[in-house]
């Protein structure tokens, strides 16, 4: 069964994005409907579950709620997932991460991107300027609403709050840390230094350089090295296909300090235990000591 709660905004009305992104602003209704499945135990004392909800866009977005605080003041996270595998490419990609920061009272939202088409949104991208331009545009306004959802859940502390993300994840968590003073730490896992450029990988287009020159106006960069937070995680890949060197070092040199990059002798997927292991234990100490 699903149970439908009203919640009501009142310290954050979408307002408060920096001047010059009035394309990311929005404006959060006063009261919107977030519909919440069953909780279920996953783990001891950790519980999930399913949460979908509307934006200012008109996108209903789906992902899911892990939890394991006892109702007192705990940290919070989004986790936002990459284009990968089709079995991970979507809010489950952070299950493990999330399940296991439960455990110590942590509340994330997992959330599934319009990146979650895979390969059949891939695709498509590239077709049109306009359109891809708005489908940005939009995906960040979701992720905003998508903070929204969070932080009204129980006991969260506002001065404790992480976005992880993976691959497009992390690019659209650089325009985040631009604009949205709510996440003050960020882990963001083999990202690209221009996300048009992966719009458009390996795709013969004809109008690149317009396509190039409208995006501009979104360079990550630039609202990368306009961020407020208070740290920065950086997990790279030593041999990744998709990635050169070059270009993680340029989005890594992007952000202001204090930040830490890591690179691993792993793929593009990052899926070596040890890259796991080093991202809890940065969240930990972000987070959790205090």
């Amino acid at each position: 069964m699903w149970r439908i709660s009203a919640v009501i905004l009142v310290v954050w009305m979408g307002t408060s994005a920096v001047a010059q992104s009035p394309a990311f602003d929005y404006h959060a209704p006063k009261q919107f409907t977030v519909t919440y499945g069953d909780a279920k135990e996953i783990d001891a004392g950790v519980k999930s579950r399913s949460v979908e909800f509307a934006s200012p866009t008109h996108h209903t977005v789906t992902g899911e709620l892990i939890t394991g605080g006892d109702g007192k003041s705990h940290p919070a996270i989004l986790f936002v997932h990459w284009l990968g595998n089709p079995k991970t490419t979507n809010h489950t990609q952070f299950e493990p991460d999330a399940i296991a920061l439960a455990n110590h009272g942590v509340t994330s939202l997992l959330v599934d991107t319009m990146w979650a088409g895979g390969e059949t949104w891939f695709n498509k991208m590239g077709k049109s300027i306009d359109n891809d331009y708005r489908d940005t545009v939009d995906q960040i306004i979701d992720l905003r609403v998508a903070l929204d959802v969070l932080m009204m859940q129980p006991g969260i502390d506002s001065s404790r709050v992480a976005f992880v993300a993976h691959d497009f994840g992390a690019m659209f968590g650089s325009y985040i840390a631009g604009i949205d003073p709510r996440p003050q730490y960020y882990v963001l896992m083999a990202g690209n230094s221009s996300l048009p450029e992966w719009y458009l990988f390996r795709k013969q287009v004809s109008n690149r350089d317009e396509y190039m020159a409208r995006f501009a106006q979104l360079d990550l960069l630039s609202y990368l090295g306009k961020s407020k937070a208070k740290g920065f995680l950086f997990q790279f890949s030593n041999h990744d296909f998709y990635i050169p060197k070059e270009n993680a070092q340029r989005f890594f040199d992007a952000a202001p300090e204090p930040k830490k990059v890591v690179y691993y002798d792993a793929r593009h997927d990052l899926g070596l235990p040890e890259v796991s292991v080093d991202r809890l234990a940065w969240l930990a100490e972000k987070l959790l000591v205090h």
